[in-house]
């Protein structure tokens, strides 16, 4: 399938199979990646725009914090201490990590220097890496990685350091989109999850399932992030210049959640893993 760069280049990209069946790559690679991300468009990074998609952004970041620090708890063996250490690889400007920083002691990782100094003026007790080798081996609880996998072209080297970083006991939480979900089938190429370039590969439960076994890693279990249904589905409304993008976007984002309801293809998975 080939895939226009909605979003900043218009550039036209490339999903092939990969040895993987149900992970696809985005082809070509380009050779200078960060230029795509280098736009006050690029809304995960970009905290101050005032626009009505910024309002709506931010509504559902808040939701998904507290959904995601719950996850985090649920998935802590002594969730009441404050000795638990914490990595958000690919924290962004910080506001989850943030949000864990009373309680735990947090770390972020963020290659993205203008995302990064955001982080930095926001949290006061996280301390911000430059790369994992500034972390102990089996020291971690937990690694999470939120809509930060399907952005990582090296996945196998860095899961294996994960499994280096994390305790015995520890947990690796990774949310990516899910291209086997009713909102991606209904958009095809317009939908907005597949955002290439900057998303490198594109994932399914079977994909997903496989490389963790490929990699000495067991999925524990699989929950949705329930509300992307909706920004992905109203983002490919307007990329299709749907005037009532608002209007549609949010009846097919419901109806993704229905269908999923009974699938498990939510638009978004949250995968929680553990070491063999």
């Amino acid at each position: 399938m080939k895939i226009k760069d909605h979003f900043l280049s218009q550039e036209i990209f490339e999903l092939k199979e990969t040895s993987i069946n149900g992970i696809l790559k985005t082809e070509p690679v380009p050779e200078n990646i960060g230029k795509y991300y280098e736009s006050d468009k690029y809304i995960s990074h970009h905290q101050d725009s005032g626009s009505l998609k910024e309002f709506v952004y931010k509504f559902i970041q808040s939701f998904n914090i507290k959904y995601k620090a719950k996850i985090v708890r649920e998935n802590l063996s002594a969730p009441n201490s404050k000795n638990c250490k914490i990595l958000d690889y690919g924290c962004g400007a910080g506001e989850f990590i943030k949000s864990l920083e009373n309680k735990y002691i947090t770390y972020g990782y963020e290659p993205n220097e203008k995302a990064r100094n955001f982080a930095k003026k926001k949290s006061f007790k996280t301390k911000f890496i430059d790369s994992l080798n500034e972390i102990e081996d089996n020291t971690l609880d937990i690694i999470s990685l939120w809509h930060v996998f399907e952005h990582i072209e090296n996945q196998k080297e860095i899961l294996d350091l994960f499994k280096q970083k994390l305790k015995s006991d520890g947990t690796l939480i990774i949310a990516v989109p899910n291209y086997k979900s009713y909102d991606a089938e209904r958009y095809q190429d317009f939908w907005a999850a597949y955002d290439v370039p900057r998303h490198l590969f594109h994932f399914s439960r079977e994909g997903m399932e496989t490389l963790m076994q490929q990699e000495q890693l067991k999925i524990k279990k699989i929950a949705p992030l329930l509300l992307d249904a909706f920004y992905i589905s109203i983002l490919s409304e307007k990329y299709k210049k749907n005037k009532l993008f608002w209007l549609f976007g949010g009846i097919y984002g419901a109806i993704s959640n229905f269908k999923a309801s009974k699938t498990g293809d939510f638009s978004s998975l949250i995968y929680i893993v553990k070491k063999k």
